[in-house]
């Protein structure tokens, strides 16, 4: 693996690259509070069988791209960046895959982009149609999803996540994720403004437009311990998806799965990749 820094218009993105150069091109979107560092085992794996890997530092996690409006970290936002990293490194389509916030951002840019994503993964994120709807009737899930309000209107967040070595950000990976990448984690997100900024995610506001039908193929891998999405709006994804369509549920795993799974999700993600290649 080598690091990478891909110059945008927007500024400088950090990433994590493995493959040959001329593999088939494959994006990798990580969620919060982690890094591209979240895809390490996925990038090896998919490295090994031939496929150009990139895993990059999204807006504000980032330093080169750390703006400090929440309104500069809006979804229509995200998803120009990710077309603008896939232009930069030249990629005319490429398979996308995403994970908690990365797997919002990654339907959004399939709903916007359907002609350069060729298939798209997402893990654990049900689609935006079907969490709203899950919010609006299903109690399950607005229990669920309450911490984004908590995080959202209380401008203190951020100093109660890094108070006493930053143990109620350590928390949030509730011991699911490797030691050595927590502390990583947690060592990125204590640089001046860089957990603001990430934490903008959840204070940009709602979306702008609205999101329809995915029409390229599409998996989607949701597990039964996942604390902030529950089966209402993940079982219903696939109303949302026109095109052909995975869905794999992984039992007794957290919502960390890219750590907490990878031989798992290593295994779907090379499957979803070959039924569905050039």
């Amino acid at each position: 693996m080598t690091k990478l820094s891909v110059s945008t218009a927007a500024g400088v993105f950090d990433a994590i690259a493995a493959g040959p150069s001329g593999g088939r091109p494959v994006l990798l979107l990580h969620g919060f509070p982690q890094t591209g560092l979240a895809w390490h085992q996925q990038i090896a794996a998919l490295a090994a069988r031939g496929y150009r890997v990139v895993a990059p530092d999204q807006r504000g996690y980032s330093p080169g791209v750390r703006p400090d409006r929440p309104e500069d970290y809006r979804v229509g936002t995200l998803v120009d960046d990710v077309v603008a990293i896939t232009e930069e490194l030249g990629w005319a389509s490429f398979d996308l895959v995403g994970h908690d916030w990365g797997g919002a951002v990654a339907w959004w840019t399939a709903d916007a982009h359907p002609g350069r994503v060729r298939t798209l993964s997402v893990v654990s994120t049900p689609h935006p149609g079907a969490l709203a709807d899950a919010l609006r009737t299903d109690q399950d899930q607005r229990a669920r999803s309450h911490y984004m309000i908590d995080w959202r209107e209380t401008p203190s967040t951020e100093d109660h996540m890094l108070a006493d070595d930053a143990r109620q950000l350590r928390t949030i990976y509730a011991g699911k994720v490797p030691q050595d990448s927590v502390d990583a984690y947690v060592r990125h997100l204590s640089q001046p403004g860089a957990l603001t900024a990430a934490l903008n995610w959840y204070r940009a506001g709602r979306p702008d437009g609205t999101i329809g039908l995915i029409d390229v193929p599409t998996m989607y891998v949701w597990s039964t311990k996942d604390t902030a999405f529950g089966p209402a709006a993940s079982r219903a994804t696939g109303q949302w998806v026109s095109g052909p369509y995975r869905f794999e549920t992984l039992h007794d795993v957290s919502r960390w799965i890219p750590e907490e799974a990878p031989g798992t999700l290593n295994g779907l993600l090379l499957e979803h990749l070959r039924a569905h290649g050039e």
